[in-house]
């Protein structure tokens, strides 16, 4: 089985749970060693909080789940290319890799003008940028 396949099927579940809310269709996850550490679905909309975007509410439960602000032996994987709040979320906890299927039209944090995830102008002891893995680019 192709794990990375499964977690983005996954992923595109939780987005769609998300839209038939009303929400962006945005599911992300996180995985530690293979292992699904956390899920969430995009819920701005339905919780009123422009804060509650899939991928920060998957690293609120992972942070909980773990006991740790250490994201670094972990994975993301989401729907739509992490905006920049959410990479700064990404970047903050040191996120290892980030799994993305669409690019966004603004405000992306590999693709627009503020490009957070991959920036090396950020505070030290955030350490490297994640490793970005584009789905599209990928053989599946």
């Amino acid at each position: 089985m192709n794990w990375d396949n499964f977690f983005m099927s996954r992923c595109e579940a939780l987005g769609k749970a998300a839209g038939e809310k009303g929400n962006s269709p945005v599911g992300a996850l996180i995985v530690k060693e293979g292992v699904i550490i956390s899920e969430a679905e995009e819920a701005g909309k339905s919780k009123n909080d422009i804060t509650c975007h899939a991928e920060i509410e998957a690293v609120r439960m992972a942070v909980e789940k773990l006991h740790t602000n250490d994201l670094s032996q972990c994975i993301l994987f989401t729907t739509d290319e992490p905006c920049i709040m959410c990479s700064y979320t990404i970047r903050f906890y040191k996120i290892k890799k980030i799994v993305f299927k669409k690019k966004v039209e603004y405000l992306g944090g590999i693709s627009s003008s503020m490009p957070l995830l991959i920036s090396t102008d950020v505070p030290p002891h955030w350490g490297k940028p994640p490793e970005i893995v584009h789905w599209k680019d990928v053989e599946h």
